[in-house]
């Protein structure tokens, strides 16, 4: 996995920066699948504790289908974040397609009990070229 980040987004000084590998031994581009795991660093920048509460993503294929993924928290947790600290976590998306993009928001809590939103940053799916 690439230890860069690449993309990154900022909202009320929480940092979402994500890297991106795609995973050939996962994939099966025969059969129409290709699999990238990508990581991602939630950096808390504010002065107060905050809490990841849920998540949505936008996930569009190759050829412009997409689909929606939410849920609550990340990787099964609900991971509490405290000032000037950070979270990691990495997961996986499949394809039908070698090329495809991300890109979302989570849902968040201060510690002053408000609730806002924090961008995930687009970021791009691609397959190396495969020799024909």
């Amino acid at each position: 996995m690439r230890a860069l980040f690449g993309p990154e987004a900022v909202t009320r000084d929480i940092t979402v920066r994500v890297s991106v590998s795609y995973l050939p031994e996962q994939s099966e581009p025969d059969r129409g699948r290709w699999f990238w795991a990508y990581h991602i660093r939630i950096e808390n920048g504010s002065h107060q504790p905050v809490q990841l509460l849920t998540r949505q993503w936008t996930i569009t294929d190759g050829r412009g289908t997409q689909h929606s993924v939410e849920g609550e928290g990340v990787v099964g947790e609900q991971p509490m974040i405290a000032p000037g600290a950070s979270y990691d976590y990495v997961s996986g998306c499949p394809l039908t397609t070698p090329t495809g993009a991300m890109q979302g928001s989570y849902q968040m809590i201060g510690a002053d009990g408000m609730t806002f939103e924090v961008a995930i940053p687009k970021f791009v799916l691609r397959a190396p070229a495969v020799a024909e």
